[in-house]
């Protein structure tokens, strides 16, 4: 079992900046991949970014190349979502998942088998 819990989400200006993290407990944080995605209300949830066990590797959906960072700190089991240049496009509940069966980066949310219970992120105009 691994728990998840995303914290510093908020409301921001356009243009502006913040930083999500999630901490784990459970499971051994450094051995399996993790993800962020979000979600709007009425729409399916969105791959955002991903990262591999060891945090050598990364992957970004397009609309956030670029402007997102995704790191882990294994020793403090610890996600973090830096998030630069925010537009309103970028609001939606942020999600933390773990994807115990790979390794490597993963953007498919089903194959995610734990989630935290999301932080909201607001950009104003």
């Amino acid at each position: 079992q691994v728990q998840l819990e995303e914290s510093g989400g908020g409301l921001v200006q356009a243009g502006g900046s913040l930083t999500l993290s999630c901490g784990a407990s459970g499971g051994t944080f450094g051995s399996y991949a993790m993800g962020w995605f979000r979600q709007t209300p009425g729409k399916e949830r969105e791959f955002v970014a991903a990262i591999s066990w060891h945090g050598g590797s990364t992957y970004y959906a397009d609309s956030v190349k670029g402007r997102f960072t995704i790191s882990r700190d294994n020793a403090k089991h610890t996600l973090v979502l830096q998030m630069n240049s925010l537009n309103v496009e970028d609001t939606a509940v942020y999600y933390c998942a773990a994807d115990l069966s790979d390794t490597n980066v993963v953007d498919n949310p089903k194959r995610y088998e734990y989630w935290g219970q999301g932080t909201q992120v607001t950009v104003s105009s």
